[in-house]
């Protein structure tokens, strides 16, 4: 029992697309309820909640990884977050939108850009089965940082603290200054390690065998499509949304 409570635990940051409901369908304060929730409340329970420190015994943790609920949670978040994605562009087309409602809406859809698309994505991106595999691409996308499935597993945990690393902060460096370094250079890493994996295939660069040119098509689809569906304004605060995303 103690165990399934425990993995029950794990539920709690599924909260957060509820509150991002109310976020995309109510008005007021109420548009800040995910943030105020992430950067507010959460950071105040754990200073008020005394802190646990023992690890899972070698038998807790055998129990944990058969226990299928861990999994199921981490799955849950896909239909989620593309359900999330649909509600948020339904209401940012929607004209009656206030300019402070508008950056509640779009802080909170960037919330769940980088909480879950990028950090639940990096999570499945780990995984060693294929349809766990594609579900961090998926995730990827919604916050348009499928280029981050490449370079992590490829490029940073075999870079990672050396000075080709995009993603290792330098010593004295400020945070502004890792931003823009970690992004851009990310971005290009990712490009050299799959043109590399071409040549070692005996391929073009510019093939579509090519994962990047993959991913990048991928993502203007993906754009194109909302543009499309939702209007160019509604796209734009996609876009925005997806920024806010990265940069947490």
């Amino acid at each position: 029992m103690t165990m399934k409570i425990r993995s029950l635990k794990f539920s709690l940051p599924l909260a957060i697309y509820a509150l991002a409901y109310l976020s995309f369908t109510q008005k007021g304060w109420m548009v800040f309820a995910p943030v105020l929730f992430a950067f507010l409340i959460v950071p105040s329970v754990e200073l008020l909640i005394p802190s646990n420190e023992k690890n899972l015994s070698d038998a807790e943790e055998q129990i944990a990884k058969e226990d299928r609920l861990y999994d199921i949670w981490l799955y849950a978040i896909v239909p989620l977050q593309y359900i999330a994605v649909y509600y948020f562009l339904q209401t940012v087309s929607n004209p009656i939108n206030n300019q402070l409602e508008l950056i509640g809406k779009i802080s909170a859809m960037g919330l769940l850009c980088g909480t879950f698309g990028i950090n639940v994505g990096h999570e499945l991106g780990h995984r060693r089965h294929l349809y766990e595999r594609n579900m961090a691409k998926a995730l990827l996308l919604t916050s348009l940082y499928m280029h981050f499935y490449i370079e992590h597993n490829k490029g940073h945990h075999k870079n990672v603290s050396t000075h080709e690393d995009p993603s290792s902060a330098r010593k004295g460096e400020n945070l502004y200054r890792f931003y823009l370094r970690t992004v851009i250079y990310g971005y290009i890493s990712a490009w050299k390690i799959a043109a590399d994996e071409q040549r070692k295939k005996g391929k073009p660069i510019f093939n579509v065998t090519n994962q990047m040119i993959q991913f990048q098509c991928l993502q203007l689809v993906f754009i194109a499509a909302i543009f499309g569906v939702f209007g160019i304004f509604a796209g734009c605060c996609f876009l925005a949304a997806a920024t806010i995303g990265f940069l947490l």
